[in-house]
Parts: C-alpha cells; sequence; structure tokens
C-alpha cells in the first residue's frame, strides 16, 4: 500500500457557481477557499477540500489535465458522532429534505439529501468506518 493519509480534495461537477455559493456557503456553512468566474469554487470542509467545477471549461482544460462528468455524483460529510441528530435537525430546519437514512452495523446511521444540482450528499457520523 502507497500509505496515502487521507483524500484531500473531492470534486463535483456543477451548472451554477452562484448557485454552488449559495447552497455550501450560505446554507452549508463551507468557508469559500477561491472561486473563479466561470470556472470554480473551492470550499474548506474540515480538512479536506470541495472542489466545484463547471465541466465544460474543465474538460478542456489546457494547463491541468481535462476532467469532468455527470449524473448525480456522491459524497459524505463526517460529522461528531454526538453532533449527528443535531445536524439532521438543523438541516431540516433549513428545508433541507431528507431523502433516505441508511442503518448501518454498530447501530450507526447516516442520512441522505440532495444538492441544487441533484447530487447525492450524506452525512455520517465519526466512527461509521472504523
Amino acid at each position: 500500500m502507497i500509505g496515502f493519509s487521507q483524500i484531500k480534495e473531492t470534486c463535483l461537477y456543477i451548472s451554477d457557481l452562484d448557485l454552488a455559493e449559495k447552497f455550501y456557503h450560505g446554507i452549508l456553512k463551507l468557508p469559500i477557499i477561491a472561486k473563479a468566474e466561470d470556472r470554480h469554487i473551492f470550499f474548506r470542509a474540515g480538512s479536506s477540500v470541495l472542489l466545484c467545477f463547471l465541466p465544460e471549461t474543465t474538460k478542456e482544460e489546457g494547463t491541468l489535465p481535462p476532467h469532468f462528468a455527470s449524473g448525480k455524483q456522491h459524497i459524505a460529510f463526517e460529522v461528531d458522532a454526538e453532533e449527528y441528530v443535531h445536524k439532521k435537525k438543523e438541516l431540516t430546519s433549513m428545508g433541507i429534505s431528507i431523502t433516505h437514512i441508511q442503518e448501518w452495523r454498530k447501530g450507526l446511521e447516516s442520512f441522505y439529501f440532495e444538492d441544487p444540482f441533484g447530487h447525492v450528499l450524506e452525512v455520517v457520523p465519526h466512527g461509521i468506518w472504523e
């Protein structure tokens, strides 16, 4: 095994930078790291970074390898186990609809919801992969 310590960046492909900012920064409260008109907006999520790109720009990339995707992409956000129920209530109180609750081993659960682009987001309590 190479010995990676973590996945540092996760990328979603979106269609509207301002809508991504409104959702990920305005609702989910992720701090903005960078925004480049007609290309991307980046957010801090704990020690990780969420990259949101406009795929029509990055698939024609010239300085970096071209990259893009379409369809319902998925990422999961981890929260302290003690905060899990509070985060679920907090999101639903802001009008976010929970689309699925999944029961996992050891009595743990996670919940799913969608962003404005239809991406499947999940909130998991710390320890779910331990």
